[in-house]
Order: structure tokens, then C-alpha cells, then sequence
């Protein structure tokens, strides 16, 4: 029978940049996303969170508004938070938090893979 090994908790993973990341720049591998908690320089071993509470950017204005326990997807062209996958384009971020409303210009998402 085969088994697996436990490595750890997974609430982030290692993650070595092509070039230098930012702290709180969303960092997408396929379907993986994650969050650089801080800054990351390129080549350099770091670590992106892929679990947690974290406020991402969503557009403001008209019909923006996100409730509280909608799914929401990460727009990779628009760098914003949404609520359409837009025919699978967007990638998974998780369910939102804590409501937002039209004005808002960020999103408070509980981060999932």
C-alpha cells in the first residue's frame, strides 16, 4: 500500500521568484495561489501564505458590492478580486469574510486552496 509523508501544515509553501516579489503581491503557479507575506528577492528561497484571512483589491462603483460568503475569484489581468470565474479564466481565492460594498475598494477573503 502507498503512503504519504507528512511535510507540514500547509498554510504557506517555499517559493523562489524569477524576480523580486513584493510583500502582499498575489503570486499565481497554475492553479496555486498565494500571498507573499513579505518581501521576496528574486532567487531567494521565501514563502507564500496559501491560507489566512487577507484583504485583496476589488473594483468600486456601481453593482461591486460582495456579501459575506461569496465565492470569489482572482481577475490575473484586472489584479482584482471578483465574484465570476469568467468561464474559468479567474482562479480560486476562497469566501469572503466580511461584506463589501459598492465603495469599497478591497474585499476581506478567507484564503483556500
Amino acid at each position: 500500500m502507498a503512503t504519504a509523508q507528512f511535510i507540514h501544515d500547509g498554510r504557506s509553501i517555499d517559493y523562489t521568484p524569477g524576480s523580486d516579489v513584493a510583500a502582499g503581491a498575489v503570486v499565481l503557479q497554475t492553479d496555486l495561489i498565494g500571498v507573499a507575506k513579505t518581501p521576496i528577492a528574486s532567487g531567494t528561497l521565501g514563502a507564500l501564505a496559501v491560507e489566512g484571512v487577507f484583504d485583496f483589491p476589488k473594483a468600486a462603483g456601481g453593482s461591486t458590492a460582495i456579501a459575506a460568503g461569496a465565492i470569489v475569484y482572482w481577475d490575473v489581468a484586472d489584479q482584482e478580486a471578483k465574484t465570476d470565474d469568467e468561464s474559468a479564466a479567474n482562479k480560486l481565492l476562497g469566501k469572503v469574510v466580511k461584506a463589501a460594498v459598492d465603495a469599497d475598494t478591497t474585499v476581506r477573503v478567507l484564503l483556500r486552496q
